[in-house]
């Protein structure tokens, strides 16, 4: 591919995805409730029809990932580089903040506590009976699967297409093993897999961003009595936006890579403090207990198909959550992650990330859980009239110095987002230039466009955020049947990239075929 070709904007994707987003912002202005109950009624046929599908997908790609890994084929090279541009730490760290950023703290702080006050139906139901259960039941659905789909296998696919033969990145580079160069030729079919991708991404990061307005608007209120207003929420979403923007414009190297690391140390010497001084020994039962209990019903726990509501609620909300944000993440890790073997992609993004990440809503969720049985209803009482943010400050209360563990969450929470906010810029930005370094001012147009938007869905209400964060598992229908070949598509080029770097012979490969 010749590089003009690669830095042209595909103006056909940028116009009907940009026209989507007006489109919807339009008709939530003229009748919200109408946006709403569509968007309702079609979560609720994506989770009725796909869910069980999804189940299986992230199970399979988890388990084809670790057999990769694991085997001869796990030595392979990726992206045509002898050795990693950045170091794990480094590395890990900016994948640690993609998904955390959703549910780094309010998610973190609230998930245990809702399946410790309702016990999931799988476990028999009932009121504060499991808390091993409890934070199994959040391992599972922010765990190994979760963050298997976001890097793994279409990791593999995706690097092999844009760094070995040549093509634009771009998610319908996914589609390449099956369809040949054509898919990159005016193909409906390319376009519409970078469409749907990119509605995806603006629906996983406008939620988000609205979500944390509203969010810190209260956490401001509690900790220094200022407003909880609409105007103080817009105020955070451009802060956010400002620190994300400044954070695009600098570019993967040093913005989001400077950015993912100080969050992600701020991020692990809380934990430290909060373990120290939090109950300890609780914690480090929770994590133990929580993997204990989801490793011996993982595929109980994976395919369950018992309460069709609670499933929406719970797992397919969050597995459709996440399906949604995975092509664009797939183009971000498959440009941090040069270098690598698929053994390391596999166990920093599907083992170490998920390990890092349970362990932090122990550190978090134990502490509310710990505080909850201490003292019932300090925790869950706030949770249920207040919200998530309302708990994460019945927590911190509890905590000595509680003022400064509220500020601490809350500026985690604020960087969390915002990385997520520059990051995804960036892989909308690559996406439509089809280039691994897409122009600063494309990268810093997103991440405006990002807090404009929020800001207008913050104007018509607070369900309309709720809307667009629903919206994103219905956009996740087609992007699961994206992330769908990979499945056979990344065994088969991970053997020819063993065969052209010489960790396996083809003779040995035609003397299996002949047996």
């Amino acid at each position: 591919m010749e590089s003009k070709k690669k830095e042209k904007l595909d103006w056909t994707v940028f116009i009907v995805s940009g026209g989507f987003l007006i489109l919807f912002i339009i008709l939530s202005f003229i009748n919200s409730d109408m946006v709403g109950n569509g968007i309702t009624t079609l979560f609720d046929y994506s989770a009725k029809f796909f869910g069980g599908y999804w189940q299986l997908l992230l199970l399979g790609n988890f388990f084809i990932g670790l057999f990769l890994a694991f085997s001869k084929y796990g030595k392979v090279r990726l992206g045509k580089q002898d050795k990693p541009k950045y170091s794990n730490f480094r590395w890990v760290a900016m994948i640690l903040v993609t998904l955390l950023a959703s549910g780094g703290v309010f998610w973190a702080a609230s998930e245990p506590m809702y399946h410790y006050m309702d016990t999931p139906p799988l476990l028999g139901g009932g009121e504060f009976n499991n808390i091993d259960g409890a934070f199994a039941y959040s391992f599972m659905h922010w765990g190994f699967l979760a963050w298997a789909i976001l890097g793994t296998l279409a990791v593999i696919v995706m690097m092999y297409v844009h760094y070995n033969k040549g093509y634009p990145l771009r998610p319908r580079g996914l589609l390449y093993p099956l369809f040949g160069e054509k898919i990159y030729h005016r193909s409906v079919l390319g376009s519409s897999a970078d469409i749907f991708s990119i509605i995806a991404t603006v629906a996983g990061t406008l939620g988000p961003l609205g979500f944390l307005g509203l969010q810190i608007s209260y956490g401001l209120n509690h900790l220094f009595g200022l407003p909880d207003s609409l105007m103080m929420s817009i105020v955070v979403v451009m802060i956010l936006v400002l620190v994300a923007a400044i954070s695009a414009a600098t570019g993967v190297d040093r913005g989001i890579l400077t950015l993912s690391r100080y969050n992600v140390g701020f991020t692990i010497f809380l934990a430290m403090v909060v373990l120290l001084v939090g109950p300890t020994m609780f914690i480090m039962d929770a994590f133990i207990g929580g993997t204990g209990f989801h490793l011996q019903n993982f595929f109980t726990m994976s395919l369950f198909r018992g309460d069709e509501a609670w499933l929406g609620a719970w797992t397919i909300f969050f597995w459709g959550w996440f399906i949604g944000y995975a092509p664009m993440l797939i183009v971000f890790i498959s440009r941090i992650s040069r270098g690598r073997t698929i053994r390391e992609l596999v166990i920093g993004v599907s083992i170490a990330a998920p390990l890092v990440n349970n362990f932090w809503f122990s550190v978090v969720g134990g502490t509310g859980v710990f505080f909850e049985r201490e003292n019932p209803g300090s925790v869950s009482n706030a949770l249920n009239e207040g919200g998530m943010p309302a708990a994460v400050m019945a927590i911190t209360d509890q905590l000595p110095m509680g003022m400064l563990f509220g500020i601490g969450f809350l500026l985690v929470s604020v960087i969390f987002v915002a990385t997520t906010a520059d990051t995804m810029s960036y892989t909308v930005a690559a996406t439509l230039t089809g280039n691994d370094q897409p122009k600063r001012w494309l990268r810093v147009f997103w991440t405006l466009i990002f807090g404009l938007t929020t800001v207008m869905i913050l104007t018509i209400g607070e369900d309309s955020i709720a809307s667009i964060q629903n919206s994103i598992v219905i956009t996740a229908v087609p992007v699961s049947l994206l992330l769908l070949p990979p499945l056979w598509s990344a065994p088969k080029i991970a053997r020819k990239m063993a065969i052209e770097q010489g960790l396996i012979w083809q003779r040995e490969i035609n003397k299996k075929v002949n047996k």
